[in-house]
């Protein structure tokens, strides 16, 4: 383990996982007193309103926005790091253009849809106009070139930064709105501010950092022309925005089906355990952030991005036992605590959910490692083909072992995934002296 740590890079990425990790915690914290403010300071049917608007305007934008953040990590680093600025320049200047286009199709789209779909969500026509007030937040929520440009330049701090920002800001405007009584209006204006600041501010240091960078007309956007330059550009963008149009779906569709199957009082207790689930993964998903543009910047034919990939797993499994053992021990009393007495069966999803914890947090470098080996569709059909089944076994198994069955199918799904990462994971790898760590010939000026 010593030997691991006096790697840079190992040490880059466990740094910058450590600055998200304090910001992650800081705005679990912020976000706890913004939802205590909120769900004392309104009834529960606007409380539950406001929880819908916003996860609507999410919704409609995860299921729509390309993660340009990616594109900008695997076509924007090696750029930098060859110091090649017009190729870097067409990167972020399709990145831009493609979250713009984005945003308005999910912005129309969300408005449009609304009326539509308004009452069964749970909007009621006096809440209407607020709701589609919330849309507007649409564009900002889509956008993710800042986010690219921050982890190619390696400024996980300012990230960290903005991150905390948001809940502070909606934490501080829900004590307000609380003590002031403002109601309804006053705690959605304030999530609505909240979001837009913390947006801006992400541009803010985006725009900052290139500034320092001396890279001038990086934000000028551009979608057919930079595409035309950079070979493979359509197929990456189109490739993860499908495999995160899966993801959004999975997560928003297991408490739909386990609804349907088992009814609403299976569901809430099911979402009570995922939601300790994910709050328990959250290391790995910071490491994966961290871990992406780090190997970005390494030759793939190489050794070595593979062995921090290796390293980083198995640190991240370790961690992941760790924090599974943890919640199997004080998870009973918190779900007792912070949800009530009621909840305390979901403790016994908890328990095998656990499992399934270890496998996805050691598995989390195998999605970056296909994407530098240039396998983006080997890693979406994985992630499709592991959906599907985990669907299967969802139905069937809560079909038969009830609620218990439905926890299984998920620690199955997470296994599942793992597995169909794996496989074209080892054959990149074997494959490794075939692939190119940069191409200048494609840079053109």
């Amino acid at each position: 383990m010593k030997h691991w740590f006096s790697d840079g890079a190992f040490r880059a990425i466990v740094r910058n996982a450590s600055y998200l990790a304090s910001s992650n915690v800081a705005s679990a914290l912020l976000g706890l007193l913004s939802l205590a403010c909120a769900g004392r300071g309104m009834t529960p049917e606007l409380f539950g309103t406001l929880v819908v608007v916003q996860a609507y305007a999410k919704s409609v934008s995860d299921f729509v926005k390309f993660q340009t953040w990616q594109f900008i990590v695997q076509f924007g680093t090696p750029a930098l790091a060859h110091q090649d600025v017009a190729r870097f320049r067409d990167v972020t200047g399709l990145s831009f253009g493609l979250d713009l286009a984005s945003g308005a199709v999910a912005l129309v789209g969300g408005v449009v849809l609304l009326p539509l779909l308004g009452h069964a969500v749970g909007i009621s026509p006096a809440d209407f106009w607020w709701a589609l007030g919330y849309c507007t937040l649409i564009p900002t929520m889509t956008a993710a070139t800042p986010t690219g440009i921050l982890r190619s330049i390696d400024r996980f701090d300012l990230i960290a930064v903005q991150q905390a920002i948001t809940p502070l800001l909606r934490a501080a405007g829900s004590v307000i709105a609380y003590f002031g009584h403002l109601g309804f209006p006053g705690f959605i204006a304030t999530w609505y501010v909240s979001s837009l600041v913390g947006d801006g501010v992400l541009w803010l240091f985006a725009v900052r950092e290139l500034r320092r960078q001396r890279i001038d007309h990086a934000l000028r956007p551009g979608l057919f022309g930079p595409a035309r330059r950079i070979k493979g550009a359509w197929d990456f963008v189109w490739t993860t925005n499908i495999a995160h149009s899966i993801w959004s779906a999975r997560n928003a569709g297991t408490n739909v089906l386990v609804g349907i199957i088992l009814g609403p009082t299976a569901a809430g207790l099911f979402k009570v355990a995922l939601t300790f689930f994910d709050a328990a993964g959250t290391p790995a998903s910071l490491m994966q952030k961290s871990f992406y543009p780090e190997i970005m910047r390494m030759d793939p034919a190489s050794t070595r991005p593979w062995k921090l990939g290796l390293r980083s797993a198995t640190l991240a499994g370790g961690v992941g036992l760790l924090v599974a053992l943890l919640v199997i021990v004080v998870g009973k009393p918190l779900i007792s605590t912070v949800f009530g007495a009621q909840y305390l069966e979901s403790y016994n999803l908890l328990q095998v959910m656990s499992a399934a914890l270890v496998v996805s947090m050691a598995g989390f470098p195998l999605e970056s490692l296909l994407y530098i080996a240039s396998r983006q569709r080997a890693a979406l059909v994985a992630q499709a083909l592991a959906a599907l089944l985990y669907a299967l076994l969802l139905v069937g198994l809560s079909h038969y072992l009830g609620i218990m069955g439905a926890a299984i199918a998920y620690f199955g799904g997470q296994c599942l995934e793992a597995f169909f990462s794996l496989i074209p994971t080892i054959g990149a790898y074997r494959k490794r002296h075939t692939l190119s760590f940069y191409k200048p010939e494609e840079a053109q000026t």
